[in-house]
């Protein structure tokens, strides 16, 4: 009974922090969209506009990521945690970047049908994925005050204890 009372502690607590990232994941969706257009209105320059675009909804769910969704994590400094936080971002979009290249020049499905499903599809819940468990693991990594948070109770408090037990915090 007490393995799987365990069990679904470490499932709520990180049901709650992927509810979190999500959410937060999807603003910055927002923000790029609404930057993105907003710019290449003003200079009519896509590239240029996707740049800045990309840093505004970067910035955006980094300080909602640090305050929100991994708040109970410990604290490192900012100058660390957002320098890794761009570093797995940017392989996150490599990794999107590589189901869209095999996908159009290794496989040949060059529609842009098949362009969005690699890119958009696979890509970005690979790379989503990938992210989650990086900023998990590398970014917000090991607890500080946490047990005490846990002992009263709070899921994903719970589960950082869990996920951490053997892995101290490297950085």
């Amino acid at each position: 009974m007490r393995v799987i009372r365990a069990l679904v502690t470490r499932i709520r607590g990180l049901f709650a922090e992927l509810s979190k990232f999500g959410t937060v994941g999807a603003l910055s969706f927002l923000v790029d969209i609404v930057i993105f257009n907003a710019v290449l209105l003003v200079l009519d320059k896509p590239l240029t506009a996707k740049v800045i675009s990309t840093l505004f909804a970067a910035t955006n769910a980094f300080l909602l990521n640090r305050a929100w969704s991994f708040k109970h994590r410990q604290r490192t400094t900012i100058r660390r945690e957002y320098g890794l936080f761009f570093v797995l971002n940017a392989i996150g979009l490599g990794i999107s970047l590589s189901c869209l290249a095999i996908s159009h020049y290794v496989l040949g499905f060059e529609s842009r049908l098949a362009d969005n499903i690699a890119a958009n599809g696979v890509g970005l819940v690979l790379g989503t994925t990938f992210r989650f468990w990086s900023y998990r693991r590398f970014v917000w990594a090991a607890p500080a005050q946490v047990e005490e948070a846990a002992a009263d109770g709070a899921p994903a408090a719970q589960a950082v204890l869990e996920d951490v037990q053997d892995q101290p915090l490297r950085g």
